[in-house]
């Protein structure tokens, strides 16, 4: 229950995107520290979902405060975490892998993580088990979190609900089948959310009651040009690979959306109603994110992260000033012109 006069409450669908996920990082930040909004549910895949995760722990335990804290604890763990330089920062503000990780990375083309990789580590593991409490965040989230993976197998969008949720689910969602070995849960082997939703707002819409959906991309919505290079045309790839489920659902909201708004008020069935009166809004830096390579992704740097983390909370607070108004009485994104 919520109080008259109580911040009004968003839907949160958080992209992956790797490193690019720092982004999310400082818009989160920027959104807990005004406080001017709550939280009903959130969706993420891949760097989104840890972000999703983190996200709720904090809130659970110490309020926004707690959950600024704990992001930020998060992000400087990941930039930690490996033994060895993973990238370089460069002088226009964007990153280079280091020789090392480069070659690494050349690797997986000629490898798989059971070669590379044989004793299986991962650090994002260690992270997650020392910094998230999943058995109490199972029964006492104060949001609703949906998590995104795919099943190796058939392809499929599993969705792990609060109540599911542990620290191999969350590994799904971001297990890249080059980098790291397919995630088995439940008999079943399970790799990165993104090829099946990136993330899902489906669950937002049909299971919360908040009725204000707030997407925070990663992924640029139109580049300058096509890519010429072997490296940029394989990024693209994956990127289009990607993102496809999730521009497909996202034209279904707006086409649905539109039918529905343009059919009178006493004709419109319980999900035109419903589809009426959901507002969308969007929070992204496509002028800066897509000139960044595709390898950097891979760069867990903290000077990089910060970078980022400055530019979410920059657009985040853009966005509140523009559109805090508009929560709850209209959207600000026209999907139409988003995703037709």
């Amino acid at each position: 229950m919520r109080w008259r006069n109580s911040p009004p409450a968003v839907n949160l669908a958080l992209q992956g995107g790797g490193a690019h996920g720092a982004f999310t990082w400082g818009v989160l930040d920027a959104l807990l520290e005004q406080r001017q909004l709550q939280w009903d549910g959130v969706s993420g895949t891949s760097a989104g979902a840890m972000n999703a995760v983190v996200l709720a722990q904090g809130l659970m335990a110490g309020g926004p405060d707690g959950a600024r804290a704990a992001l930020g604890q998060f992000w400087r763990a990941v930039a930690s975490s490996l033994p060895f330089e993973v990238a370089v920062p460069t002088a226009d503000g964007g990153v280079r892998l280091a020789p090392g990780m480069r070659l690494m990375l050349q690797w997986t083309h000629y490898f798989s993580p059971e070669q590379l990789n044989p004793f299986d580590l991962h650090p994002l593991r260690d992270i997650l088990n020392a910094q998230v409490d999943f058995g109490r965040l199972r029964t006492h989230s104060p949001v609703r979190l949906f998590v995104a993976a795919t099943n190796a197998n058939t392809g499929k969008l599993r969705l792990f609900r609060t109540h599911e949720l542990t620290p191999d689910a969350v590994l799904a969602s971001a297990c890249l089948p080059t980098m790291h070995r397919s995630v088995v849960i439940d008999g079943e082997p399970y790799w990165d959310g993104g090829y099946a939703a990136n993330p899902a707002v489906f669950p937002l819409f049909h299971e919360c009651e908040a009725r204000d959906i707030l997407l925070v991309m990663l992924a640029p919505l139109r580049h300058r040009a096509a890519p010429q290079s072997a490296e940029d045309i394989r990024g693209r790839m994956m990127e289009l690979a990607f993102n496809a489920t999730f521009l497909r659902e996202m034209r279904m909201f707006a086409h649905l959306r539109e039918r529905a708004l343009s059919s009178p008020w006493w004709r419109r069935g319980a999900l035109d109603r419903r589809l009426a009166g959901t507002h969308f809004h969007l929070i992204e830096a496509s002028e800066v994110l897509r000139e960044l390579s595709t390898e950097s992704k891979a760069a867990a740097n903290l000077r990089f992260f910060e970078m980022l983390f400055a530019l979410g909370r920059e657009r985040a607070a853009a966005w509140l000033a523009a559109h805090r108004a508009d929560v709850g009485r209209r959207g600000s994104a026209d999907l139409g012109a988003l995703f037709y």
